[in-house]
This record gives structure tokens, sequence and C-alpha cells, in this order.
């Protein structure tokens, strides 16, 4: 078949590494398909669990649920096929959610980030900025502008889809004027939002720098001080996780345009696969509470013991984690 095209021929010598890309692709979609299902029903059976950060975990969640489900089985297809078999219109909507998915889990990852910093350097805010409804509207903006921004492309206004003939896969190309979104939705959907997770965890850092031996003079609340400084460190190893697994492909294409070396095009593909079912292993890993959420969970106990297990905050009519950092950062400036 013509449209197999250079990917087919350069990796024919080694039908071996298609096989084993695809049967990859397969076990990381199956693992991601049930650590994200995990991880939202135990997001929705443990109150405890439901807090702001959360919400977007969730939205993360279902971004890599998505993929897994959705994307990943073509994927294994294009593997073990060596090209696109599907016809057009699948052609045209698995890269859309594929792109779709990627923006709203970075963007997700970048709006948790947003809120650990609200919430470490200005705690007297915090609970004006994340009520209910605004939360679920920050929500709601993160997958319109992550999939608005495909529309025009959708349209055949900016690039178009179809068959990549050096991959054989489904992609963003040229429309025919030339123009593709590529570059943009790189920049606008991948480097801007880093800048402003590494901008925020900067602040972060330099906030607790300032404040740490403030904070090292209360005890009160302690143990809960150290459960949101968890989270905070657990999603700043998601952001890493997502950066080493994104990197490598965006590096191949820039300097392997020409696909001479398609191999590195292969691995650089199953690092994008891996990123959707990595964060479960990170939550249980990382964060006791999840850890304790996804037993129960698994062992199907809705009245979970896990709430008496949790350290118990100081009363307060607000958000116990503002409460607690209104008391012990009450010399942080209101901007770092």
């Amino acid at each position: 078949m013509e449209q197999r095209s250079q990917f087919s021929e350069l990796l024919r010598y080694s039908r071996s590494m298609l096989t084993a890309a695809g049967v990859l692709t397969v076990i990381i979609m199956i693992v991601g398909v049930v650590g994200n299902l995990l991880t939202i029903s135990a997001l929705v059976r443990h109150a405890k669990l439901r807090t702001v950060a959360a919400a977007f975990i969730a939205s993360l969640c279902i971004s890599d649920l998505m993929f897994c489900f959705l994307v990943l089985p073509f994927s294994a297809s294009q593997f073990f096929h060596g090209t696109w078999i599907h016809g057009e219109i699948l052609c045209t909507m698995i890269p859309t959610l594929r792109y779709g998915c990627v923006g709203v889990s970075l963007l997700s990852i970048g709006s948790i980030s947003i809120n650990r910093y609200i919430l470490i350097a200005w705690p007297h805010l915090y609970q004006t900025i994340y009520t209910k409804t605004k939360v679920a509207i920050y929500i709601g903006i993160v997958w319109i502008f992550s999939y608005g921004l495909l529309i025009p492309t959708l349209l055949g206004k900016w690039g178009e889809y179809g068959l990549d003939a050096k991959l054989g896969t489904c992609s963003i190309k040229p429309d025919e004027h030339g123009h593709s979104s590529k570059t943009a939705l790189f920049i606008i959907a991948f480097c801007l939002p880093c800048a402003v997770i590494v901008i925020c965890y900067a602040k972060i850092y330099w906030v607790v720098r300032e404040s740490h031996k403030k904070m090292q003079q209360h005890n009160s609340g302690n143990k809960y001080k150290r459960s949101e400084m968890k989270i905070t460190k657990m999603v700043l190893v998601i952001f890493i996780c997502f950066v080493v697994c994104y990197l490598p492909i965006t590096l191949v294409k820039i300097f392997d345009d020409n696909v001479e070396h398609a191999p590195l095009h292969v691995i650089g593909y199953l690092l994008i696969y891996l990123s959707s079912c990595v964060n479960p292993v990170v939550y249980v890993t990382m964060n006791r509470q999840y850890r304790l959420a996804y037993i129960d969970t698994i062992r199907c106990k809705y009245n979970s013991n896990l709430d008496s297990q949790l350290t118990q905050p100081p009363p307060s009519k607000n958000n116990m984690s503002v409460a607690y950092l209104k008391n012990v950062i009450t010399q942080t400036p209101s901007k770092a």
C-alpha cells in the first residue's frame, strides 16, 4: 500500500519492533483505563478527597481516561498494521480527541498549580476565587479552550487533518495554502501552560522558603499542613512526568522531520501514551489518602474508615487548608 510509505519501509527490517510497540500500547491502555477509573471512583466515594485540587485532578483523570479508551486502541492498530486503516472520518476524529486530551491534561495540571500557589501565597483570597460554581466554570473553560483551538483545523481553515504518509498515522497537515496549526498549538497549549506551571512553583518555593521558620513555630494543624504540601509536591511530580513523556517526541519531530530514525518516533509515541496512565501511580506512591481511598474502593467499601484516619483540622468556617495557612503565614505579603 502506497500510504504505508516511509514509516513501514524504515521499520520493515524490524517488524518485531512494531508488534512490541503495539503490545505495549495495549498494556498501557488497560492500565490507564483501570487506574483512571479507580481514581475517579475514589474521588467520588470519599468526601475527604473532594477538595478543589481534586476537582481538577478529576478533570485530568477524565481526559486521560478518554485518551486511553478512545485513542489508544487506534494507536495500537497503527503499530500492528503499520498504517491507518480506519477511514477518513476516524482519521479526523481520533487526532482531534488526541490533541484535545493533551490540551486538557496540561491545562488541568496548570490549573492545579495556580490553585496551589493561591492557597499558599494568597490564602485570604482563596475562598473568593475557588467557590464551587467558579471551579466548575474554570474546568469548563479548560475543556472548551482545549477543543475550541482545534475547530479551525476541523473546518480546514488552519491546517487540516489527514494521513501523515511519513509515519502512517493521522495528524494535522498543512492545508492547501500551506498553513498548519501545529506550531501555534504547541506554543499556546504546551509552552505557555508549562511556563505558568514553572512560575507558580518558583513562587511557591519562594513563599515557603520565606515563611519556613514561622511555619515551624506552629504545631496546631501540622499534620494537615504536611498533607497540603504533599499534594503540592505530588502535582509537581505529575507535571515533571508530563514533560518527560512529551519532550522526547517534540524534540524528535523538530530534529528528525524527515523520519530518518523511525524507532525514535516509535519510542516518543510510546512515552506519550505512557503519560496517560502514570498519574494514578503517582497518586498511590506519594499520597497516603489516595492509597487508602484506592484500597477501600477496590474492597467496595463506601463508608470508609478513611475519614477517621485523617487528621481533623481546626474548627473553621473556611476551607481547612485556607484556615490553617492563614494562621501560619500571617506575615506573607499579598503579592509574592
